[in-house]
């Protein structure tokens, strides 16, 4: 909801005047901000983050199934699934890590958080979007942990399940931010 909510203010924010105090005239004062093409490496690193996630979780509902019945050709072991969820917090940490990199070029070319409302939406939507993702990091630390203690294995594959739809909704989520910055005008 958060987002709809930015969403919104940001398509008004665009078209409203400020009125400048000096004098007293009514000035339009949005102006596009070049995004950065590293966004296009960090978004890259976040889909591939996806899959990653989906290989994990597909292995944690295996590896849950595994355990219930013989199924042949499938094997329960934990290391692998370990691995995609260790993989995917990686990236996670990769693409946040970029993040800071995009803030620190659009710094470097003089847009700030008060420069303008158009770079303050910038930072603000990809701030929360970093917060959030940073969430789903901590749930993937989280989803190992419980592997790494042996927690029942279908309470495992719960975890993961629900950390692996927090995170493609992360990764959509992402996309629509891109576009938006990019091609709403």
């Amino acid at each position: 909801m958060i987002f709809i909510s930015f969403t919104s203010a940001y398509v008004v924010r665009q078209g409203l005047p400020t009125l400048d105090p000096r004098t007293n005239v009514l000035l339009h004062d949005w102006f596009p901000v070049p995004l950065p093409r590293l966004l296009l490496l960090n978004t890259v690193v976040l889909l591939i983050s996806s899959v990653t996630m989906e290989l994990a979780r597909r292995q944690a509902a295996r590896k849950a199934c595994a355990q219930f019945s013989s199924i042949p050709g499938v094997s329960a072991y934990g290391k692998a699934e370990m691995s995609w969820l260790a993989l995917t917090a990686v990236l996670g940490l990769s693409f946040l890590t970029g993040q800071w990199m995009v803030w620190r070029e659009l710094a470097a070319n003089g847009f700030y958080v008060a420069s303008s409302p158009s770079s303050s939406f910038v930072y603000l939507l990809t701030g929360m979007h970093g917060i959030h993702l940073f969430g789903g990091v901590v749930a993937l630390l989280t989803a190992g942990v419980a592997s790494v203690l042996r927690r029942p294995v279908a309470s495992q594959s719960i975890v993961v399940d629900v950390t692996g739809w927090y995170w493609h909704f992360m990764a959509l989520l992402w996309v629509y931010i891109l576009c938006l910055l990019e091609f709403v005008h």
